[in-house]
């Protein structure tokens, strides 16, 4: 299993200790130093059943500055993948990826739901 997250997120340090706390063993993959790959970003979109606006970041300051509440829905697809492998802090984060589950964002019960946790 592999947590892709910022360590300064405080959602990311909470789901770490979450993670820690209910004996899971994860690797952890730092997204600023180690961006998704467009290839991984499609694989993981496609596992998590999400739309793909759930995988940006949209309470960043680069989100806000690059001014993308408007232009996501005039881009293909593509274009979104190539956005955001360009830098991690556009992705939402953290990311939670198992076998054959993928989980954006820390949620608790979603979270207990697919690691199978009471």
């Amino acid at each position: 299993m592999v947590l892709v997250c910022y360590p300064k997120c405080t959602t990311c340090q909470k789901a770490k200790k979450w993670l820690e706390a209910n004996g899971v063993v994860f690797e952890e993959r730092h997204i600023k130093e180690n961006n998704p790959t467009i290839g991984e970003l499609k694989d993981w979109h496609k596992k998590s059943g999400l739309p793909l606006k759930k995988f940006f970041n949209t309470s960043g300051l680069l989100y806000k500055e690059l001014k993308l509440k408007d232009k996501l829905s005039t881009m293909s697809e593509d274009e979104q993948y190539s956005l955001l492998a360009s830098d991690g802090m556009l992705v939402k984060r953290p990311i939670l990826i198992g076998a054959g589950f993928v989980l954006v964002g820390f949620n608790e019960a979603e979270w207990k739901a697919a690691l199978g946790i009471e």
